[in-house]
């Protein structure tokens, strides 16, 4: 997201995991494993979802494994009923368990601390927050201001010295929440996958932020959760950290699925599918920016000029798996919108929702809404079908109601792609070559990852297998086992009683 501020509603369901590994040729392998988490509440506005996306732009934030390390990855997207992702990290010694958001549009890991001011205690995502006290860790240390990866966290935040030598940040976003604290180094455990056998002793040091207040949206209850981990390019990054040591490589990739109870893939490799096509990272800019060049509408080429899209310090095209939904500059906003409504004139009944124009429609959206095609630098097209820019709202009279996704940030020139247009693709982040990928794909498959050896060696993995036959994350199951036992029961005793 384009600012690490937490947007929490929901949890009464967690679907099965889809993990994903990537192994090196020493036989390690390195695995994430995303799941599903569905909100208790299913009467989002898009107005809600406009405002929650407004408040993260306040800031829109060589040697490959030697094993394969698996981060238990649990969480929710969904545009309709505001989810993200989110996983489980160890850190300390002894490890202790926290939930970050998983965010490509902020750098750093922060996980709240102890003695934190204003830091939420519960979470309506019914998680057990925890708080990280150095104190506890024998492998906790402080950052001091002379230390030059202080001066790496000045890419990322406010960096700031205290009168104890302390290495401090603040993060600030624009509707005045924000979060600050202090760098402290410490171990993160990883679960480690050789050949077919799980280890648990695998660890490696990391920077990450000691959150000691918290203020605004990030106090909330409904919207808690432990910390942000942030995907970004800075020296601060986990990913840069890791890829640094060896441990991971420079890449990484997801694949969000975008129905049928969402869940998907996050692995810290690349994931190799044959209709992968790339473009070139915009260099030299804190986010991931790419060159947007036209937008088409069923092969036709809408009249923007280039330079709505050219990256400057104001305006440009990001990739933001935070972002709910996605924006468009303004100057192509409404010559977008017009050219959507008059395709569909003669399928659809026009309407104006809170402002957003909305379409009243008994047919498929993908049967009667034109395919979009954004192309970028280097001849790479993003493909979107209808459900990847319009999002249903209600229904009325038996006729469903779509209204836009893409909105516009007034007096700003960003275009942003959130996960209304991510969903169901591969992306990957190909941080060593700076570019990214996409390509269309039924994120409840399985992926190949690739990992390029020191030898050179490429090898692959059909990922998608490691730990299905594990119900510890799968709630499905669980619930299937339980009825059975209850009918074996019956069966026993003579009754079918249960209640």
């Amino acid at each position: 997201m384009l600012s690490p501020v937490v947007f929490l509603v929901f949890l009464c369901v967690i679907s099965p995991a889809a993990p994903v590994a990537v192994v090196g040729d020493d036989g390690m392998t390195m695995t994430l494993q995303l799941e599903r988490a569905f909100p208790t509440s299913h009467g989002v506005e898009l107005s809600q979802l406009k405002a929650r996306d407004r408040v993260r732009h306040g800031r829109i934030l060589q040697q490959f494994p030697n094993g394969v390390v698996d981060f238990p990855v649990e969480g929710t997207y969904d545009p309709f009923l505001v989810g993200l992702y989110f996983t489980r990290v160890q850190l300390g010694s002894p490890p202790k368990e926290f939930y970050v958001q998983i965010d490509t549009g902020s750098d750093v890991l922060w996980v709240s601390c102890a003695s934190c001011n204003g830091c939420p205690t519960s979470s309506g995502l019914q998680i057990q927050l925890e708080f990280f006290d150095p104190s506890s860790s024998s492998t906790a240390r402080p950052i001091s201001c002379s230390d030059q990866r202080c001066a790496l966290g000045e890419q990322s935040s406010d960096s700031g010295c205290s009168t104890r030598n302390q290495c401090g940040y603040t993060f600030q976003y624009g509707d005045g929440s924000g979060t600050s604290g202090y760098y402290v180094a410490d171990l993160m455990h990883f679960d480690t996958i050789v050949g077919n056998s799980l280890t648990t002793n695998s660890s490696a040091p990391v920077v990450f932020g000691c959150s000691t207040s918290q203020t605004g949206d990030l106090t909330k209850p409904d919207r808690a959760i432990d910390g942000i981990f942030g995907f970004g390019q800075q020296g601060l990054s986990v990913i840069a950290q890791l890829s640094s040591q060896g441990v991971t490589p420079n890449v990484f990739s997801h694949c969000l699925k975008g129905s049928n109870g969402g869940g998907g893939i996050l692995v810290l490799g690349q994931i190799v599918e044959p209709n992968l096509v790339y473009t070139p990272l915009v260099p030299s800019q804190p986010h991931y920016n790419l060159n947007l060049e036209t937008i088409a509408l069923n092969g036709q080429t809408l009249a923007i000029s280039p330079q709505v899209f050219e990256t400057s310090s104001n305006r440009g095209t990001i990739v933001d798996s935070g972002t709910t939904l996605a924006y468009l500059a303004e100057e192509a906003y409404e010559v977008f919108v017009n050219a959507v409504s008059q395709a569909v004139s003669q399928n659809v009944r026009p309407l104006v929702a809170r402002g957003n124009q909305c379409y009243l429609t008994t047919s498929s959206v993908g049967d009667i809404f034109p395919m979009v095609s954004l192309n970028f630098a280097g001849g790479a097209t993003m493909v979107l079908r209808g459900d990847d820019y319009l999002i249903q709202q209600n229904s009325i009279g038996g006729a469903a109601v779509w209204c836009m996704g893409f909105q516009k940030i007034p007096g700003q020139g960003l275009t942003i792609l959130g996960d209304l247009v991510l969903k169901d693709k591969i992306i990957v982040y190909d941080l060593a070559g700076q570019r990214i990928g996409w390509a269309n794909y039924d994120c409840s498959q399985a992926v190949n990852v690739s990992a390029t050896t020191s030898r050179g060696k490429t090898e692959y993995v059909n990922a998608g297998q490691i730990g299905n036959s594990s119900p510890r994350n799968d709630p499905y199951t669980l619930l299937l086992s339980v009825i059975l036992t209850f009918v074996l029961q019956a069966l026993v005793f003579g009754t079918y009683s249960f209640l």
